[in-house]
């Protein structure tokens, strides 16, 4: 079927190895291992997550700018409400089981497992790594046996030792933080790059949130870019996670 833009807005919302030899880098010359135990120690901790967020998406055809609320319970469910106006346009409710997504303009909805959005994004996505995404923590787990660092400027480069054939993963550090900068999914076989950058890294409760993601994928010369700017984070408040598919919608397949 052809891809709705207002799916893939929520779907990209989630979201959301691979050569040197150096093994002592960074900052004050801190080893591999040092640099990566540093980002693994600044990833946030929380029980729920509250978010405001603009997001603005664009393809080739189609530009469209809306707002939507993100709520997450840590490890257990994350939920997205997308509206335009005050008016809902969609709701996206996703679980370690699967994920579950009904659109009201369309009538339409999906539930199903994770294939489709490791199809669209070009690597294997999990509930981990969708929580991952919104969060600015790396998607792979980082380990010094396998990885290399190289300081440049102001910035760590990761990149694991041994490249695939067709996937070569890069990271982005910032050493004030050792938070994502960036992170960059290339498949060369399959002319797909997906680049994610994070900014604007906010301080709530003694942890670094991102407040600015960008998510850019090229697939064989088609762009999509999806900018997410959050207006408001809270942490620790209660939240509900309201989601059930209206009565007459059409269950659709995305494939």
């Amino acid at each position: 079927m052809k891809r709705n833009p207002l799916f893939i807005i929520c779907i990209l919302l989630l979201l959301a190895s691979c050569g040197g030899s150096k093994t002592t880098i960074g900052k004050n010359n801190l080893s591999i291992n040092d640099i990566i135990k540093n980002h693994n120690t600044t990833a946030p901790n929380f029980k729920t997550f509250a978010g405001r967020v603009q997001v603005v998406y664009q393809d080739d055809k189609n530009k469209q700018t809306i707002t939507a609320s993100i709520r997450i319970e840590k490890d257990k469910t994350i939920w997205i409400k997308a509206s335009i106006l005050g008016i809902t346009l969609a709701k996206v409710l996703i679980t370690p089981e699967g994920v579950s997504y009904y659109e009201s303009i369309s009538k339409t909805y999906f539930e199903g497992n994770y294939s489709f959005l490791s199809e669209l994004l070009g690597t294997e996505i999990n509930f981990k790594r969708a929580q991952d995404i919104l969060l600015g923590q790396s998607i792979v787990t980082l380990d010094s046996s396998s990885y290399n660092a190289e300081l440049i400027e102001d910035e760590l480069k990761l990149r694991p030792k041994t490249e695939t054939k067709n996937f070569i993963y890069t990271i982005i550090l910032n050493t004030n933080n050792y938070r994502l900068g960036s992170e960059r999914i290339s498949q060369t076989e399959n002319n797909r790059i997906l680049n994610i950058r994070y900014d604007d890294y906010r301080l709530i409760e003694e942890t670094y949130y991102p407040s600015i993601i960008d998510i850019n994928a090229l697939e064989k010369g088609s762009r999509t870019s999806i900018g997410l700017k959050f207006k408001k984070i809270d942490l620790n408040v209660n939240l509900s996670f309201p989601f059930k598919i209206p009565n007459g919608y059409k269950e659709i397949q995305l494939k």
